[in-house]
């Protein structure tokens, strides 16, 4: 949770920014053995955090979507 909206928007630019670098990417599994993945910003810094996947295959297809929507996506202000 971000304590300001320039907080937020940094965030969100950070998230656009890194998306789209594959080596952003750290590929992870929890105590199940699902698969996730982390989202890093270019100082190592955890920036976001994938949904668990059923399989390595559907993780990467998360990842190639996001490398291809994020990094032009639109942002909303729903707070107003």
């Amino acid at each position: 949770m971000y304590n300001s909206k320039s907080a937020a928007e940094k965030g969100i630019e950070s998230v656009k920014r890194n998306a789209g670098d594959e080596k952003s990417y750290e590929r992870r599994t929890n105590v199940n053995s699902q698969p996730f993945f982390v989202l890093k910003s270019g100082n190592a810094e955890e920036i976001g955090m994938s949904e668990t996947y059923s399989s390595d295959s559907a993780m990467e297809n998360g990842i190639k979507s996001l490398m291809k929507n994020a990094p032009d996506a639109s942002i909303s202000d729903l707070a107003q």
